[in-house]
C-alpha cells in the first residue's frame, strides 16, 4: 500500500506537466527535480524531528536510571546517530522508486547512502566504545588501566572493516576476497606498523602490569620524570614535576629500560641513600682524654663506655704495649662517628626501623672516605621525604667537627687567595 502511494506521488508532477502539453523528456526531468527536492526536505525534516524525540527519550530514561552508562551514551551522541539511521533507511527505499527511469543515477545515490550507512555504523560503534571507556574509567578497578589503548585498537579494526566494505561497494569486489589479498595485507602492515607495535605494547603493558595511570616513572632518554596521566595506543603521556608534558612511544616502554617508582609507593618506606665525604687526614685514634670528652655526647655515651671496657680488658689480657697508641685495639674518631650516625638514625621517629638500616664506608676516593647513610623513611611524599633527609644530613654535617673530623671539600679560588 505504501509503495503504491509513493509511486503514485512520484509521478504526479510528471503526469501534470504532460497534461499541460509539456515535452515528455522535460516533464520527466522536472518531475525528478521536484520530487527529489520534496523527498530531500521531507527526509531532513523527519531526521530533525526524530533526532529531537529520540534524544529527549534517552535523556528522560537516563535521568530515571540509576546507572551512569546511559548518561554517557547521551554524551557520546549515540541517540543522534540512531535517529539518523531511520531517515537513511527510508531514503534507501525511496531512491529506486524515485529514479526508476534513471537506474544509473539510482545506483550512484544508493552507493552514497550505503557509504554513509557504513560511516554511521562506525560512529555508533565509536559512541558505544567511548561510553564503555568512560563508564569503566569511573570504577576503581579500571582507573589505572590503559583503556584508551583498547578503545583505539577496536576503533582501528572498526575503521578497517568500514574501509574494506566501502572499497567493496566502489569496486564491486566482495570484502572477503579483498581482505584476503596478500598485497593489500602487506600494505596494511606497512601503513599500520607503528599502530601494530603500539597495540602489542599496550597488551603487554596491561597483562604484565608494567605501568598504570598515576605511576611515577623516570625515562631519561625522553626527559620524562613525573606521573603517567594517559596511556593510549601510540603514546604514553607523562606530566613532569615542572608541569611540562612528555610523550613516550608506547612500544619504548617494553623495548627499553625505564624506572617505575610504584614499588616505592607500595612499600613501607622510601629509601634515603646519601654519603658524607670525610677528609682522610683528619682520621685518628682516640686517646683516653678524647674518649672522656666524647662521653658528653648522649647518643654515643653507652657505646663508648661499653667499647672502652672491652678494649681495656683485651689490651690488658694480651699485655699490649700502649706506649704507642697504634698498638692493640683502639677507637677511632671515624668509627665513633659511624656509630653516632647509626644511633641518630635509630632514634629518629621518621625512620622505619623494620626496613634495612645501615651506616657504612664506601671505597676511598680522591675526595676522601664516603660514609654512606642507608635507611628508609616512613613518609614517602616527596616534600616530606626531602625534609627528613635534609634534617639528617644537616645534623651529621654539623656533628663532624665534634669528632675531630673534617668534611672534604674541593678548594675554591678564594681558598688559594686566602692561603697566599
Amino acid at each position: 500500500m505504501i509503495r503504491e502511494t509513493v509511486e503514485y506521488w512520484s509521478f504526479w508532477f510528471q503526469e501534470y506537466f504532460l497534461s499541460k502539453g509539456m515535452n515528455p523528456d522535460l516533464a520527466i526531468i522536472l518531475n525528478i527535480i521536484i520530487t527529489g527536492l520534496v523527498a530531500t526536505l521531507s527526509i531532513f525534516l523527519l531526521d530533525y524531528i526524530l533526532r529531537r524525540i529520540i534524544i529527549k527519550i534517552f535523556k528522560s530514561l537516563s535521568n530515571k536510571a540509576k546507572t551512569t552508562f546511559d548518561d554517557y551514551l547521551v554524551l557520546s551522541n549515540f541517540p543522534k546517530y540512531i535517529a539518523h539511521s531511520i531517515p537513511l533507511y527510508i531514503s534507501w527505499k525511496l531512491v529506486p522508486i524515485l529514479f526508476r527511469e534513471f537506474p544509473f543515477i539510482s545506483k550512484i545515490i544508493l552507493i552514497i547512502i550505503s557509504i554513509y550507512l557504513i560511516i554511521l555504523g562506525i560512529l555508533v560503534i565509536r559512541s558505544i566504545l567511548r561510553t564503555t571507556k568512560r563508564y569503566l574509567s569511573r570504577k576503581e578497578k579500571y582507573k589505572d588501566k590503559p583503556l584508551d589503548s583498547y578503545l583505539q585498537v577496536l576503533m582501528l579494526f572498526t575503521w578497517g572493516i568500514g574501509i574494506f566494505f566501502t572499497i567493496s561497494l566502489l569496486t564491486g569486489y566482495s570484502a572477503i576476497s579483498f581482505v584476503s589479498l596478500g598485497a593489500v595485507s602487506a600494505v596494511i602492515l606497512l601503513i599500520f606498523k607503528d599502530t601494530i607495535l603500539g597495540f602489542v605494547a599496550s597488551v603487554q603493558i596491561s597483562v604484565n602490569d608494567i605501568i598504570r595511570i598515576g605511576d611515577w616513572i623516570t625515562f631519561s632518554k625522553y626527559g620524562a620524570d613525573g606521573y603517567v596521566i594517559e596511556i593510549n595506543l601510540a603514546t604514553v603521556l607523562v606530566q613532569n614535576f615542572d608541569n611540562t608534558f612528555t610523550t613516550i612511544p608506547t612500544y619504548s616502554l617494553i623495548a627499553e629500560s625505564f624506572q617505575n617508582w610504584r614499588g616505592m609507593h607500595e612499600s613501607d618506606g622510601r629509601r634515603i641513600k646519601r654519603s658524607i665525604y670525610i677528609k682522610q687526614s683528619s682520621i685518628k685514634f682516640l686517646t683516653e682524654e678524647n674518649i672522656a670528652d666524647l662521653k658528653k655526647i648522649e647518643l654515643i655515651k653507652p657505646y663508648l663506655e661499653h667499647r672502652q671496657k672491652d678494649i681495656i680488658n683485651y689490651n690488658e689480657k694480651n699485655e699490649i704495649d700502649k706506649s704507642l697508641l697504634i698498638n692493640g685495639r683502639n677507637l677511632t674518631n671515624l668509627g665513633v662517628f659511624r656509630k653516632y650516625a647509626d644511633a641518630l638514625l635509630h632514634k629518629n621517629p621518621a625512620i622505619n626501623k623494620d626496613m634495612f638500616l645501615m651506616v657504612r664506608y664506601l671505597e676511598p676516593t680522591d675526595r676522601g672516605i664516603p660514609v654512606e647513610i642507608f635507611c628508609f623513611s616512613y613518609d614517602k611524599k616527596w616534600e616530606n621525604y626531602e625534609h627528613i633527609q635534609a634534617d639528617i644530613l644537616d645534623h651529621l654535617l654539623a656533628a663532624v667537627p665534634y669528632l675531630g673530623l673534617e668534611v672534604f671539600e674541593l678548594p675554591s679560588g678564594q681558598d688559594f687567595i686566602t692561603k697566599g
